[in-house]
């Protein structure tokens, strides 16, 4: 099962631009004509503005709580001793108080219109900062209310739902946006997987391995595509091919299952390109079983010879007969051992004759034949008309996203 961290999703507050440092940067506090102020609050507000000036916020705090006691304050007067706390109870870490203070000074209706959004937004971040999510979450759609475009917001929102447990929130505003990241799919994936929604994650899945393949995720999708209902054994090789085009073949036992499976198929030329490429990757030809991998590459090349010895007859029989698995097979061995012309010959007819045990496996094969033989628009076109319900329509569709990035 794919794992996606929070960390790996890369959905933090760093990431949009509210950090622990300094997430109110430039809400300093306003300077006030002395007159308009009474002493008792005049002289320890700027007192206190000149402390958090110096950077010496925690004593700021300190100088302005000495006007807490003083009655009858105006707005203007709270105002003013607000958005200087909110300055500097931000600088000193001092979230609680921070967000208190913010509360006091956007609620003040004394901000001009170009203030407003950013206080909204740093009061949100403080929220979130602070772990306080349902507040988080008010204050974040009162931003967004007044700029439903803000990016930073949605993407905060989007964690503060996920965060706190409200999956189903979060699924709904990552479904609302036409483009997800790597982190947001990632993210839509977690989710999924928390709500059992299985068909939910392997159509993300597959949006993942479209736009970020990684290994993971490669492993994942086919893994489920074989527990899939009505998925057919028959597509084993089929599996093992794409992950094999992924990268994902790493143990001997692979490389070994998947050369004897072509072999089975009548496809001595495909076995022996995997067997070879066991080698080279080191998987084969070390270790006690190195004998035993041998053994297997002689017969793999002892079966090519005969295959070409016997080619002749085996397709005037086939066409004779016009056994469609027959020249399929044929065919798809024909390109592996590089005669694509002949080979994507042969695999037309099966397609267009249509009488297999499986058409729609046919046509599959004849798509990842022309990829082989370079032809990829031709393979492409070909995916598209697998309609399968055993796993070969789901195999088409992952062949046509794993050429996507070939």
């Amino acid at each position: 099962m794919t794992k996606f961290r929070l960390a790996h999703l890369g959905l933090v507050m760093a990431a949009i631009g509210f950090t622990a440092a300094a997430p109110l940067a430039g809400f300093s506090s306003v300077a006030f004509a002395a007159e308009t102020v009474r002493a008792e609050i005049g002289k320890p507000l700027q007192e206190a503005q000149k402390l958090a000036a110096a950077g010496k916020n925690k004593e700021a705090l300190a100088k302005l709580r000495e006007t807490d006691s003083v009655g009858n304050k105006s707005a203007n007067d709270t105002y003013l001793i607000e958005r200087t706390r909110a300055s500097a109870a931000s600088a000193a870490g001092d979230f609680d108080t921070a967000a208190k203070a913010f509360e006091s000074v956007i609620n003040s209706g004394k901000l001009s219109a170009a203030e407003q959004p950013k206080f909204t937004q740093a009061l949100a971040g403080i929220y979130y900062r602070i772990k306080d999510y349902p507040k988080a979450i008010t204050w974040i759609q009162r931003a967004l209310k007044d700029n439903p475009s803000d990016g930073a917001m949605k993407e905060l929102l989007i964690q503060t739902y996920y965060i706190s447990g409200k999956y189903a929130e979060a699924a709904k505003e990552l479904s609302s946006q036409k483009t997800l990241n790597e982190a947001q799919l990632g993210m839509l994936a977690n989710i999924q997987l928390k709500q059992n929604d299985k068909t939910g994650y392997v159509q993300t899945l597959e949006r993942m391995a479209a736009s970020y393949p990684k290994p993971q995720t490669w492993a994942d999708l086919l893994q489920r595509v074989q527990t899939k209902p009505g998925y057919s054994s028959t597509l084993s090789l089929d599996v093992l091919r794409l992950r094999l085009a992924n990268g994902l073949l790493t143990k001997p036992s692979e490389y070994m299952e998947m050369s004897q499976l072509s072999l089975q198929t009548g496809n001595p030329a495909e076995a022996l390109k995997i067997i070879n490429e066991g080698y080279k990757k080191g998987a084969l030809g070390t270790g006690s079983d190195a004998p035993r991998h041998q053994r297997l590459k002689d017969l793999a090349t002892k079966t090519q010879a005969e295959f070409d010895g016997k080619l002749a007859a085996a397709e005037a029989e086939a066409t004779k007969a016009k056994d469609a698995d027959a020249l399929a097979n044929l065919g798809y061995a024909l390109v592996s051992s590089g005669k694509a012309d002949k080979g994507l010959a042969l695999m037309d007819q099966a397609v267009k004759l249509g009488t297999g045990r499986n058409p729609e496996a046919i046509k599959l094969h004849y798509g990842i034949a022309q990829s082989i033989a370079g032809k990829k628009a031709a393979a492409l076109s070909t995916f598209k008309t697998v309609k399968g319900t055993d796993g070969t329509a789901d195999l088409a569709r992952y062949w046509t996203i794993s050429l996507s990035h070939s």
